[in-house]
């Protein structure tokens, strides 16, 4: 490996591409891309997967300061409970649409430079809702932030499929949310403790600004893209175009369709926005008291994001139309059981929430490692970013318009019965609702690994 390549290319380059203006604005063809060039070792695509897991954690950051510290914020703004529903859905509408523009624009100017500009710099707009005087400017400032942060989802996603190969794509996933979830154990607890300093919820802003930049650089100064359809040893099998037309193409599934309707259904993501705010309001625990509960889930989401990757890889392996559906299918019906214990049974201490908090995320640990194995079997490599902005799209949609109904509902007839109704109720059909997946995707997952090996065959033909 030259040193170049070791250090990482510079913004606007990639290795083997040509450091001119011109160049650098165009999509490069990395080594690993060309057929029957194998990509990076196997120790380094796990190194480059702990640098995006790292970034995309503090580009969710800013989100886990409102959640935590939204008790502090509400008194300290004057604001209502519903605030917070408009704070989130704020942000998730804006994910969904710039998501696919964020997909857009990394064709053109490479997908490295995207996430360094717009996920790692772009921290500086969380510093910037630090210095908010009212809920006009921190909702202006925190809607900033969100723009650029909605380039992480798809394309860190789309990365990982290029960087593992399908086998192992539900472990990297699990992996890849693990990062995510140790670092929120580590701040949620610091968050929380914040509230006891008069205006903390700044400093909050502050420090997951500052560590989001940080990140930024390290993406810059080590990462490496891979090309698209690395794992795959395949080479893209359409024309990778930006805009409207890749998503389209990307529309086509129907695999992928009916995981938009699931995601945008899933409410289980509103209960992460408003569980602290729960403990706060209906179980009068303070602030500080309620944060001590999230690392107990956090550490839990890691043991079901790596456990549920293994066994979504285990279960893709032994049932390859099923197993993955199968694994997502019972841990979301296994969590709308969760939810209604840690929602509607008062527990006599702060301690047994914790316990049955931590059942909730180690079920919802399970989702990354099925869900996005899942929507890369059934999509070609040069359309998963695209397909990913499309899901992620209507997950935000979807988070947005709960939270936002959790928090009106709660308003008018308090959170306990607005978390039986649109947390519990709604989680059990969306888990039923995954049955309709099973005939489609084991349909398309089957055409498109023919599809593959297709490919290759002519790639090694072709090379000969």
């Amino acid at each position: 490996m030259s040193a170049a390549t070791a250090q990482g290319p510079p913004i606007g380059t990639n290795p083997g591409q040509d450091s001119s203006l011109g160049s650098a604005l165009a999509p490069s063809t990395p080594d690993s891309a060309r057929p029957g060039v194998a990509p990076g070792g196997a120790a380094r695509s796990w190194r480059q997967l702990a640098l995006l897991s790292g970034l995309i954690s503090m580009d969710n950051s800013e989100g886990a300061v409102v959640s935590t510290l939204f008790p502090a914020i509400r008194a300290a703004l004057d604001l209502k409970l519903s605030a917070l529903g408009i704070l989130v859905a704020v942000s998730k509408v804006i994910g969904m649409i710039f998501g696919p523009i964020w997909v857009a624009v990394a064709n053109r100017l490479g997908r490295k430079q995207v996430l360094v500009i717009f996920c790692g710099l772009w921290g500086i707009w969380s510093v910037a809702a630090g210095f908010a005087q009212n809920f006009a400017q921190l909702l202006i400032l925190y809607a900033i932030g969100a723009v650029g942060f909605a380039a992480g989802g798809p394309l860190v996603n789309g990365l990982l499929a290029d960087m593992f190969p399908e086998h192992q794509r539900g472990r990297a996933a699990g992996w890849l949310y693990a990062g995510f979830a140790v670092l929120g154990a580590v701040i949620g607890p610091l968050l929380g403790q914040l509230s006891r300093i008069p205006e903390g919820w700044r400093y909050g802003f502050f420090a997951c600004g500052v560590i989001t930049v940080l990140f930024g650089l390290l993406v810059w100064r080590y990462f490496v893209d891979p090309g698209v359809g690395a794992s795959d040893a395949a080479p893209p099998l359409g024309k990778s175009t930006p805009g409207r037309a890749q998503l389209t193409a990307a529309f086509g599934s129907h695999t992928l369709r009916l995981m938009m309707v699931q995601r945008l259904t899933a409410t289980q993501l509103a209960f992460l926005s408003f569980g602290t705010v729960y403990l706060v309001s209906v179980r009068d625990f303070s602030t500080a008291q309620a944060a001590l509960v999230a690392p107990f889930a956090m550490l839990t989401y890691v043991l079901g994001t790596v456990a549920g990757g293994y066994a979504g890889d285990r279960a893709g392996q032994r049932f390859p139309g099923a197993g993955r559906l199968a694994v997502w299918q019972a841990a979301v019906l296994g969590w709308a059981g969760a939810a209604a214990l840690a929602s509607q049974v008062a527990w006599p201490g702060l301690w047994h929430y914790a316990v049955v908090f931590s059942i909730l995320g180690l079920l919802q640990g399970f989702g990354p490692g099925s869900t996005r194995p899942i929507l890369m079997a059934v999509t070609r490599p040069e359309l998963r970013s695209a397909a990913f902005a499309l899901m992620l799209g209507a997950e935000s949609a979807g988070w947005a318009l709960s939270t936002l109904a959790l928090g009106y509902f709660g308003d008018s007839v308090g959170l306990q019965a607005a978390f039986l109704w649109l947390i519990v109720a709604v989680n059990v059909g969306n888990g039923l609702f995954i049955t309709l997946m099973y005939r489609p995707y084991h349909r398309e997952s089957a055409a498109l690994r023919t599809e593959l090996a297709a490919a290759r065959a002519a790639a090694a033909s072709a090379a000969q």
